[in-house]
């Protein structure tokens, strides 16, 4: 078994995601940026019991797909490519988690254009195929095999949002940022930072996301406090590691940078 990535769970996401897993529905992840999504997948795909695989077949954990706009549906699932003096067939990410059973996690779905992702359809209902038609094959989905999505609502808008076609396949579960107390114990594991100064950084993160209201188009992620805290340890002011991976990293507009950079001088001093 691969290492179990860290993760702390803040809800009931583990018990929900895995009961999931267990009736084969696929999952919706939604939440801001750096909340901790794609690390819950990680720390699912390891950590949740599998079958043996099919004959001829590999057990794997987790393949990902960064979602965008050019992303197209041979890019999910393969094509044919030119190898010496003979065409192969080599597939795409998608196909290949469907033959091995492992979890495919496409990132910020709402990225990848819509007749992309009328090609998930068939795999998350009581069918669980996969057509491929460039080679005239329909796959059945391996036992292990799970589809997941993830995307921030926060960026959402009509012309990019799931259809309801595609939103009702799914089992649903929302993310947001980690308490101060749960966020500070991440912070520290992730960067080796001490707990005490840890917290400093959990309680900036939670001030600025309250500025939120005022301009800023999204809140710090932890990713960016876990950052902060990774100069910090080597040696970096509190207050520039701040500005460099916070305030400056989070917005360009002067007033916004200004007023995170006045909340890090109220806490770091």
């Amino acid at each position: 078994m691969s290492a179990v990535p860290f993760y702390l769970p803040i809800g009931d996401e583990v018990t929900v995601f895995t009961a999931a897993w267990e009736a084969r529905l696929p999952v919706l992840l939604k939440g801001p940026t750096g909340c901790g999504k794609t690390r819950f997948v990680e720390y699912m795909a390891v950590t949740l019991p599998r079958r043996e695989a099919r004959a001829g077949g590999v057990p794997g954990n987790l393949i990902t797909v960064a979602c965008h706009e050019d992303l197209t549906g041979s890019d999910l699932i393969g094509r044919y490519l030119i190898k010496g003096d003979e065409t192969v067939w080599i597939d795409g990410p998608l196909t290949r988690a469907v033959r091995e059973g492992a979890v495919c996690y496409l990132d910020e779905i709402v990225e990848a254009r819509k007749d992309t992702v009328v090609l998930i359809h068939p795999l998350t209902d009581h069918r669980r195929i996969l057509p491929v038609d460039k080679t005239g094959e329909i796959l059945e989905a391996h036992p292990d095999f799970l589809l997941v999505l993830s995307y921030n609502p926060g960026y959402q808008s009509v012309l990019k949002d799931l259809k309801p076609s595609t939103r009702q396949r799914f089992v649903a579960i929302d993310f947001d940022y980690p308490p101060r107390d749960l966020e500070a114990r991440i912070v520290a594991h992730e960067s080796g930072l001490d707990l005490e100064a840890a917290l400093r950084l959990a309680k900036l993160g939670e001030k600025v996301r309250h500025l939120k209201s005022s301009g800023l188009a999204e809140g710090v992620s932890t990713r960016l406090l876990v950052y902060a805290a990774q100069l910090m340890g080597r040696g970096v002011a509190p207050r520039r590691a701040c500005t460099v991976a916070v305030s400056h990293a989070l917005t360009d507009d002067q007033d916004s940078q200004r007023a995170i950079d006045d909340v890090a001088g109220a806490i770091f001093g």
